[in-house]
């Protein structure tokens, strides 16, 4: 396939539109959302196709906003040399590409695992590929806010991929993600402020400047630690989560310190890439704790 500037497009380019480190923590969420959901062993069809489908459908989402941000992506240096911005994937090319991988993640959830996870996992893909990169990212910096509840429902469709029905503690999931998502966000965009500025992108730290954003990413730091508590609260996780998720929390807490009252200029990124390593540990404490210590809750229902 050959991209406007001429030049041919690879398979590493459209494994690149699929964002596949970031689909990858979605899946690792998603697949302790499913073992959080049963007391023993997840049926191996359900971790194959449960996981392939929602995979595949956020790989269609993360496709369609590098289709949308292929203007915004050029004025940045994160994104100028992605292969839409750069030319080596047309946009057609693209689009079709989005369209296969999300017709075939919906199939297969329809067909193998069933249709609650199916329609959430639609709904997920038009939340973060519609609502959030065609409007909200450009119409408000609360963009990542609202947005973020389209990011968050992986671990929800873990759960709906095993019992078939929504659970509240697989809500908790999401709310631990959906308050997780803008102080990792926001520090990202702190550290990326003059690019999004000169992309005209509403961002937080453009819109309300840099100090306002770090006295949010502190203050919803503290919402996170609190909501990360619940799980522990609820009787859904025991004490060896209840430590970590307190350890994790303080780290956090403590860059989110640094980024609010510290003058290095890389204590965005570093705060940002912590983010990334909480989760994973945070959720994979998380599963350790419901083998391990947490008693069967499946009666509470």
């Amino acid at each position: 396939m050959i991209g406007v500037s001429g030049s041919k497009a690879s398979w590493r380019d459209y494994l690149e539109l699929t964002k596949p480190r970031v689909v990858a923590l979605m899946i690792l969420t998603a697949l302790i959302g499913m073992f959080l959901a049963v007391p023993g062993m997840v049926p191996p069809s359900v971790l194959l196709w449960g996981n392939l489908g929602i995979a595949l459908c956020a790989g269609s989402a993360a496709t369609v906003n590098h289709l949308v941000d292929r203007h915004v992506d050029t004025k940045m240096a994160r994104t100028f040399n992605r292969p839409i911005a750069t030319g080596r994937v047309e946009p057609r090319n693209a689009l079709l590409f989005a369209v296969l991988l999300g017709l075939s993640g919906m199939v297969i959830l329809v067909v193998f695992i069933n249709a609650l996870t199916a329609w959430l996992t639609l709904a997920s893909l038009v939340g973060y590929a519609v609502v959030y990169t065609l409007f909200l990212k450009r119409a408000t910096p609360q963009n990542i806010v609202i947005g973020g509840l389209a990011g968050a429902a992986p671990p929800l469709l873990g759960w709906t991929a095993v019992t078939g029905e929504i659970h509240g503690y697989g809500l908790l999931l999401v709310l631990i993600i959906f308050a997780w998502t803008p102080p990792h966000f926001w520090a990202l965009a702190v550290h990326r402020r003059d690019e999004y500025a000169k992309a005209k992108v509403p961002m937080l730290p453009v819109t309300h400047g840099d100090r306002y954003t770090r006295l949010h990413i502190l203050l919803y730091t503290i919402i996170m630690i609190v909501v990360t508590v619940m799980p522990f609260v609820t009787g859904m996780s025991g004490w060896l989560y209840l430590l970590g998720a307190l350890l994790l929390g303080a780290c956090f807490l403590y860059w989110a310190i640094v980024l609010m009252i510290g003058r290095d200029p890389n204590a965005g990124m570093a705060t940002f890439k912590y983010s990334i390593l909480y989760l994973m540990l945070l959720f994979i404490i998380m599963l350790l704790d419901h083998y391990l210590v947490a008693p069967p809750f499946l009666t509470l229902k």
